[in-house]
């Protein structure tokens, strides 16, 4: 006869894993330590098993424990998956989002991918150009939301991050060592282009422009090919590139913010996708290049 676990068990059984003993495990249920030992209890005499053992004051998985470790990871996260998909409003429609060329590749895969799991029935149209073309766009309602790098932080936006603007260079590469300096500096729209230019103004470094386009390609190739340093987001930068340090003897950048625009009257689908959003620059989804 088939019998069904008990996920309250299961968690039970995983919060004793990762808090290292019942007192703790019952602190993070909610429960009293009383109920988290009956849980333990109740589950190795569902599987008729010894899932710990005791090793001083201390508990430690037993081998069954051991077995069933992995397998109680999947059956859980599967469990909230389906609870949170089921439980979650279901939207229909379209969310416009504007982002800048620098976040897109970096930040916007990962929250598109959330998103369209979580509401599969909302189209996501995006639309991608330089920051203030971007909220050129969120003002004439071009866009819903807008995803912004700015040095500040404008009406009906939040910072989601602050972020350094860095020298980055092809790994190995001597083009930092040229004079005049070749440089991708963006298109006249880029925020990053008059930041750049004016920071080798002032210590009186000679430049030339190689690269004067936004997208992300391009800016890549010439990086690549070590014919160029161009000045990009911390977080934004690929792995295969080089951000270049003190010892490059170029000017220090400043920061940036990361914003994003959810301006008032919002569809319900566009302010679930604002949501999303934030909680993959809160630190939960999200991470930065050191």
């Amino acid at each position: 006869m088939r019998k069904d676990l008990d996920m309250a068990l299961v968690r039970a059984f995983l919060a004793v894993v990762e808090a290292g003993g019942v007192t703790r495990a019952a602190a993070s249920l909610g429960v009293s330590q009383a109920a988290a030992s009956q849980q333990i209890k109740r589950l190795e005499e569902a599987l008729d098993c010894r899932l710990f053992e005791r090793e001083g004051r201390r508990l430690v998985l037993a081998p069954a424990g051991e077995r069933l470790l992995a397998q109680a990871r999947r059956l859980l996260a599967m469990n909230d998956e389906v609870w949170s998909s089921m439980r979650s409003p279901s939207f229909e429609g379209e969310v416009r989002l504007g982002v800048p060329y620098d976040l897109v590749g970096s930040f916007v895969p990962g929250v598109l991918r959330r998103f369209a799991k979580a509401q599969p029935r909302v189209r996501v149209s995006l639309t991608c150009e330089d920051s203030k073309i971007v909220r050129e766009a969120l003002k004439s309602g071009g866009v819903d939301l807008a995803l912004t790098t700015e040095t500040d932080c404008g009406r009906h936006g939040e910072t989601l991050r602050t972020d350094r603007l860095v020298w980055v260079g092809g790994p190995g590469g001597d083009a930092h060592l040229k004079d005049p300096l070749p440089v991708s500096l963006g298109a006249p729209s880029c925020v990053f282009r008059p930041v750049a230019i004016e920071a080798l103004g002032k210590v009186r470094r000679d430049w030339r422009a190689v690269c004067e386009v936004s997208r992300m390609e391009p800016v890549h190739a010439v990086l690549e090919a070590g014919l160029a340093v161009a000045p990009l987001l911390r977080s934004s930068v690929p792995e295969r590139f080089e951000i270049l340090g003190r010892d490059a003897r170029l000017p220090a950048l400043p920061e940036f913010r990361i914003n994003l625009y959810a301006p008032p009257g919002l569809s319900p689908a566009a302010r679930d996708l604002a949501d999303h959003v934030r909680a993959s620059f809160s630190g939960r989804d999200s991470g930065s290049r050191g």
